[in-house]
């Protein structure tokens, strides 16, 4: 056992939560108010996954991960964004940013796009702070 959280596990998505809460103020978010999910295609177990965040005026209000089969499926967030394990992966350790990757097209977007694109540099933020988390991949 490596003491790290396995990546897309509930433990992992606590640690998340517990790191970005302890570690981002309102105003590094720009006092944003949006929802985001992301789903994971081709995970190692052959699975589905969903990463959804909810954010309130800069703060997380609200952060699932799950399957299909989970209450975090059903969300209707404001964005959605589709990739593979390996892209979400990279984006997860920010070795990868999210324009970068939605200009590439290793990620797809479903919501409005400039909107998006200008809230990127938040979520690339949010994302630092996620990378922080020992994860095993």
């Amino acid at each position: 056992m490596s003491g790290n959280y396995e990546y897309l596990s509930q433990e992992w998505m606590d640690a998340v939560i517990s790191r970005v809460r302890d570690s981002l103020t309102a105003e590094e978010m720009k006092h944003v108010s949006s929802s985001m999910v992301n789903i994971v295609e081709n995970c190692p177990d052959g699975k589905r996954r969903y990463m959804y965040f909810r954010f309130e005026n800069g703060l997380l209000e609200e952060a699932l991960v799950g399957t299909d089969d989970d209450e975090v499926a059903s969300k209707n967030p404001e964005f959605r964004i589709i990739g593979d394990y390996d892209t979400f992966a990279k984006i997860s350790k920010a070795e990868l940013g999210a324009r970068s990757a939605l200009m590439r097209n290793r990620i797809k977007l479903k919501g409005n796009m400039v909107k998006a694109l200008r809230l990127s540099s938040v979520v690339d933020k949010l994302n630092k702070i996620i990378a922080q988390v020992p994860t095993d991949y």
